[in-house]
Order: structure tokens, then sequence, then C-alpha cells
């Protein structure tokens, strides 16, 4: 089993949703054989899609500068490292109620025609199918199946919309509430991971 690890906190050290993901990372690799590859987001930053990137993206590949296929082999790895997985592990925190950005230009990366997505007749057909994703959430305050969630309804789409359909939420919630929520918060969300991976 090939497991891809994505911390997607600003947190290089310290972060909530690192830690879960690690957690269910360890779950998993307790009980398989498997490799893994972890990538940090906060260590190693993927650049966004800027007018330059565009440029790159849609020029042909024998056309390409030297710089733009630099820039278009970072989204390469990136895209690689996805379709190689069996699992992915997302850990993402909500930032002003939504993803990060290091976490969307990860999304930003790997969305791309023709080769993780593509559309057909009957509409727009993912091809990253049959992987087992699990996204550890770490929000502040509690916003669990509310008006104010707009990280994970986001996450569904961009994950279904490239085939990754089988998606686990683990939530850790209301962080910001002071030390004892926040053990509340722990204590739930690894309940939550004994329920998932027993």
């Amino acid at each position: 089993m090939n497991i891809l690890q994505i911390n997607s906190s600003a947190r290089s050290t310290g972060s909530e949703s690192t830690r879960l993901a690690d957690a269910i990372v360890a779950r998993l690799t307790g009980a398989n054989d498997v490799t893994l590859v972890k990538r940090d987001l906060a260590i190693t930053p993927h650049p966004i899609i800027d007018e330059k990137a565009l440029q790159a993206l849609f020029t042909p590949a024998d056309q390409r500068t030297e710089q733009q296929h630099a820039r278009v082999a970072q989204d390469d790895v990136l895209i690689a490292e996805i379709q190689a997985a069996d699992v992915l592990v997302l850990g993402s925190p909500m930032y002003n109620f939504g993803m990060t950005v290091q976490l969307k230009s990860w999304f930003d990366a790997i969305a791309r025609a023709q080769v993780t997505f593509r559309y057909t007749e009957a509409g727009p057909e993912g091809l990253l199918k049959n992987k087992k994703v699990y996204v550890a959430l770490a929000r502040g305050g509690m916003h669990r199946d509310g008006a104010s969630d707009g990280q994970v309804p986001h996450l569904k789409t961009l994950l279904g919309f490239l085939g990754m359909t089988d998606v686990q939420f683990i939530y850790a919630e209301g962080m910001g509430y002071g030390p004892e929520a926040v053990l509340r918060a722990q204590a739930d969300a690894e309940a939550q991971i004994n329920a998932v991976l027993a």
C-alpha cells in the first residue's frame, strides 16, 4: 500500500492537523506493509498559479522555454505522487472558514485536464480513482455541518472532481476555546480515528 500524506498547515511544528494526520498514518502503517511519501507544505510550499505558470501549462511541451519546463515539472512531481498513492491522508486546518492557501496550491497543481480529470459527453470525469482519503481537520471554532463550514464542502468537491469519492473526515473542533477544550477535541478526534480504523 502506498500512502501519500500532505500536511497543509502554515506551521511546520505544533500543528494539530499534522498531529492527527500523523496518528492516522501511524494506524495505517502499523497493520500493513506500506510505502509512505510525506509532503509538508509549510516546509516546501508549492508555488501558486500565476500568469507565468499558466503560460507554461498552456504552452505545448515542445515549445516551452527552459523556465517553463521547470515550472511544469514542479507540478508533475505532485501529480506523480498522487497517481501512485493508494491512500491519501490530508492534514487540513481551517483558516478563515476554508482550507489553507498551501493546500489550495497543491490542488491547483494536481488538477490537470486529460491527466487527473477530463471532460466527457456525460460531464467531468475524475481520473484519480480507487483511492481511500482520510482528512484530518483542525478548527478553532465549532463548524461541523454548519453554514460556517466552507472547508469540507470545498474539499469534497475538489476530491470528487478528481475521482476521489471514498473520503473520511476526522474532526478536531473548538481548539480555540482554551486548554480543556483542546483536550476534549483531541480525545474526540482520537475516538473518531479509532472507530474508522478499528
